[in-house]
């Protein structure tokens, strides 16, 4: 599978001019914290732009332990709602790993509107 996604990614043309900035610039960055226990801070950000499956979706949302770098690849549709998206979260990462304490992303409009 791994081999397949490089593969499609190489040959994809929205992949690679995915690293476009569309964003305002942020802040100062700050340097992350040391852990010590897994999947009490998570990284999560959207692969977009992606061919629909047979099932429609269109994204995979990448959520991923910062410890451990233990990652859930989860099929998602660009028009889901940032409620269908927290329902998924529950069912998919707190059912299985509990509540972060911290959450780091790229300020996805998803998140920040």
């Amino acid at each position: 599978m791994k081999r397949d996604v490089a593969d499609f990614v190489a040959r994809c043309l929205n992949c690679q001019k995915v690293k476009a900035e569309h964003q305002r610039p942020g802040e100062w960055l700050q340097p992350l914290e040391i852990l010590k226990w897994k999947w009490e801070h998570i990284t999560m950000n959207f692969v977009i732009g992606l061919l629909r499956t047979q099932q429609g979706h269109d994204s995979i949302w990448v959520i991923a332990d910062r410890l451990t770098k233990s990652t859930h690849f989860i099929p998602v549709r660009t028009t889901y709602t940032l409620d269908k998206l927290a329902a998924i979260y529950i069912e998919d990462i707190v059912r299985l790993h509990g509540i972060p304490v911290g959450i780091v992303s790229d300020r996805d409009p998803r998140f920040t509107s």
